[in-house]
């Protein structure tokens, strides 16, 4: 290692910086067509086009509707209304887009206390039936009608996931909500993080890769409230993202970046707390903000059930329990010799690295994911599916990796794979911030779904990527995890340009046991059908992000069998 590599490895950092049918009515003879759903969305591009500021994004209804929360009876309306003061709104819920009758209505105010954002629960409803849903202000305006589902009882022959990570406005359009919304082949969208960014403007992206058409707001970095909430009004004006919640009810959980980059419980990578006050209080501004905003629950947690095909466990692997991210940088300070750096991460991976008590999910969480996984095997539930984060997988980098690029990197991409290339000869993984930075954690969630003989089906975010795991703990096999690449935000195609994407791909392939399968250069999402028998996951690759558009440039299929723990290869 030469000595201006070696200065770069003490000063490492994170890579971020510091047409298919419609889908009828199970019971129903409504159809949801597509015209429909072009229809519905048709008042949203007007709204999209309001001023992008706090109180200038109009009065009235602003920012469309959304759903959420989904059970067999119940679901979470969601609208905001801007007015002078206070104001009262009904609700109405129909199994008809003209709302010949009404399900279900009722009334809820609109605040200036909650940034005028409102959440009202539906219940009394049937289960596996679409519904339609709308507010009605006094003086008789109505927002958008939107478009939800309740979830199934009992046998359930198939259920559709659209899942979604990782959606950085700066970078583009997101194309990936926009497919979703256009295929309508989904029964429910699920979200697992990083909806927004905190960055400012002319931070992630930078400048030169901004898109000139997607400005934020506000240009600063977001800490305050009314930077937050800015911030959420400036990303719900898209109309990809409007359309996406408008037509499907949304299972959203937060990863970092609703916060900010690589938050835990007691702090955060980008939370400086001489300029930028007590992180208690922006965590608490993050928390709040998210649940104005979004159509979800105050639950940290929470179990799904999709009658006796699959229970999705949503879990926050971020802000509950986690403890402080491992930090290689850290460890290795001080060291100028190659080998002695090589030799502070070996001890390192025998010392802190193996605690058996550090944690991720928290105590609490653990315990309470344990009993669930049993209550769901034991009711005769098919899947047992963790709505989570970041990936669970072992993940470690190719050796040799910068012998491959030369001097063709900028420095941040430089300092990372350094990162990566020392923890891999010692035995280390590549990324401290998912499970693999806390393994005696890990190793407590795959015993709890051993013991409960779980079909267990991970799904995961946060890298940008796409990626197909087989887990595996002492020799078992514990279960299959996909990994969704991001809507927007880039990935290693951004910093390893001189790598050819299918040889970077199958390089890390090659370097790690439990991978399958991996895209590390395409834009998405990814579809995933379960059924009695088999879950199919269907990667969804976008041609881009620079234009507006719902063209693919490829779609890749993997499969798992019911009860196989293991992915067909």
């Amino acid at each position: 290692m030469t000595k201006k590599l070696r200065y770069i490895a003490l000063r490492m950092i994170k890579t971020e910086p510091a047409g298919q049918p419609a889908r009828p009515n199970d019971h129903s003879a409504t159809a949801v067509t597509r015209r429909g759903i072009f229809a519905l969305a048709g008042a949203t591009a007007a709204i999209a086009a309001t001023p992008a500021t706090a109180r200038t994004f109009g009065t009235g209804f602003t920012h469309s509707v959304a759903s959420g929360e989904p059970k067999a009876d119940s679901v979470l309306l969601w609208t905001r209304f801007v007015s002078d003061d206070e104001t009262r709104l009904e609700w109405q819920i129909s199994e008809t887009a003209e709302f010949s009758s009404v399900s279900a209505e009722g009334q809820v105010m609109a605040s200036p206390d909650r940034d005028f954002c409102v959440k009202a629960t539906a219940s009394g409803l049937t289960p596996d039936r679409w519904y339609f849903y709308r507010f009605v202000a006094p003086d008789g305006s109505m927002s958008p009608v939107g478009r939800t589902r309740t979830l199934p009882q009992g046998p359930k022959p198939s259920f559709k996931l659209a899942v979604f990570s990782c959606s950085n406005f700066g970078f583009g359009w997101f194309n990936a909500y926009a497919h979703a919304a256009e295929a309508n082949d989904c029964d429910l969208a699920v979200h697992l993080g990083d909806y927004i960014y905190e960055y400012g403007g002319n931070t992630y992206p930078d400048a030169s890769n901004r898109h000139p058409e997607r400005g934020l707001m506000p240009e600063t970095e977001i800490v305050a409230l009314a930077d937050y909430r800015l911030r959420y009004a400036t990303y719900r004006k898209d109309p990809d993202l409007q359309r996406l919640h408008q037509v499907l009810p949304m299972i959203a959980v937060w990863d970092d970046h609703e916060s900010t980059n690589d938050s835990w419980k007691d702090g955060a990578q980008n939370h400086q707390p001489e300029t930028e006050g007590e992180w208690s209080v922006r965590k608490a501004v993050a928390k709040r903000v998210y649940r104005e905003w979004m159509p979800v629950s105050d639950e940290p947690y929470s179990a799904y059930e999709i009658g006796d095909l699959a229970t999705l466990f949503r879990l926050d692997t971020r802000l509950e329990g986690r403890e402080e991210q491992f930090s290689i940088a850290k460890i290795i300070e001080g060291q100028e010799d190659p080998q002695a750096m090589i030799a502070a991460l070996a001890a390192f991976k025998e010392a802190d690295y193996a605690n058996p008590e550090r944690q991720l999910l928290g105590a609490a969480q653990e315990q309470w994911l344990a009993g669930a996984l049993q209550s769901s095997k034991a009711r005769g539930t098919t899947w047992q599916v963790l709505v989570q984060q970041v990936l669970m997988g072992k993940l470690s980098s190719p050796r040799g990796m910068l012998e491959l690029i030369g001097d063709s990197l900028p420095d941040y991409a430089r300092r990372r794979l350094i990162a990566s290339s020392l923890a891999a000869e010692a035995g280390l993984p590549l990324n401290m911030d998912a499970w693999d930075g806390y393994p005696a954690a890990r190793e407590r969630v795959f015993e709890s779904a051993l013991a409960a003989d779980a079909n267990l089906l991970v799904l995961a975010g946060d890298t940008h990527n796409g990626w197909a795991f087989n887990l595996g703990h002492e020799g078992e096999s514990v279960g299959v995890e996909l990994g969704v690449c991001s809507v927007s935000s880039p990935g290693f195609e951004s910093y390893l340009a001189a790598i050819p994407p299918q040889t970077l791909a199958a390089g890390v392939v090659g370097a790690n046991d439990e991978l399958l399968w991996a895209d590390t250069s395409q834009r998405g999402y990814m579809t995933v059908e379960l059924t009695p028998s088999a879950a199919t996951t269907e990667y969804r690759f976008v041609s881009g992000i620079r234009q507006r558009s719902t063209q693919l440039a490829g779609t890749k299929r993997i499969t798992t069998q019911a009860g196989s723990n293991t992915l067909d290869a």
